[in-house]
């Protein structure tokens, strides 16, 4: 059951008490054109507005970087806009969008913080209004995408366009002339090896923070370039 903590005006869901601060200006949308979680333009990648950066509590050093939230309006009659809900990515943190809300504590360990476009606030609520949320699976179109970076060395893959749960916490790469090779965090979703692979085919195996797998073999052919964009046939 929804509640209101005496004092805070905020709502409780799951004993978590949520705060949302909007933007007026164009400054949330200049940082969503780069995000936290390496997905590069996020116009051009398909998230556009239905994103939000969190609080360093739930953004969690990147880990959350691709779970989806449902957030709706409560307990405020006279700002919330009935039965509407709003579904949101998850490719910011708060703490790339102002140093003032580190002043003012809202996004500092423990608060659960969500800030979302003006756009997208306006459409559950009026400026000032309590609000609840839950995870919710990412509904997305086609297969998983893999953007390769980096250099003969080193390479550098991002993984997005995740269904399902959406947080990616493990992936393995696999070339036509290897085994599955584990791949380290490099930071938000882009995930780093220093094996050379060039030359080669190759696949991915990618598990999401609820224990799923998916594994895309070949998906990626052996005359791959850097900075090209692969897609494959599944998804979670």
């Amino acid at each position: 059951m929804n509640k209101i903590f005496k004092g805070q005006r905020c709502a409780v869901f799951h004993n978590v008490c949520v705060k949302i601060l909007t933007f007026v200006t164009n400054l949330f949308e200049c940082y969503i054109a780069e995000g936290a979680c390496g997905y590069g333009d996020l116009f051009k990648q398909g998230y556009g507005l239905e994103t939000a950066a969190l609080s360093t509590a739930l953004f969690n050093n990147g880990a959350t970087c691709g779970a989806c939230f449902q957030i709706k309006c409560v307990n405020a009659p006279k700002a919330c806009h009935p039965d509407q809900i709003i579904t949101i990515n998850v490719p910011i943190s708060a703490l790339q969008i102002t140093q003032k809300l580190q002043m003012f504590g809202v996004i500092n360990p423990p608060q659960q913080h969500f800030d979302l476009s003006l756009q997208m606030f306006l459409k559950i609520a009026e400026y000032k209004a309590g609000v609840v949320y839950r995870r919710v699976p990412c509904q997305k179109k086609g297969g998983l995408k893999f953007e390769i970076k980096g250099n003969p060395n080193w390479i550098l893959v991002l993984v997005f366009n995740v269904g399902g749960v959406g947080d990616v916490v493990n992936v393995k790469i696999k070339g036509s002339k290897t085994e599955w090779l584990p791949m380290s965090r490099n930071w938000g979703q882009n995930w780093q090896t220093s094996v050379q692979l060039g030359g080669q085919s190759l696949s991915f195996q990618v598990q999401t923070s609820d224990g799923k797998m998916v594994q895309s073999d070949n998906v990626v052919p052996d005359n791959w370039q850097f900075g090209q964009t692969f897609e494959a046939k599944n998804n979670f």
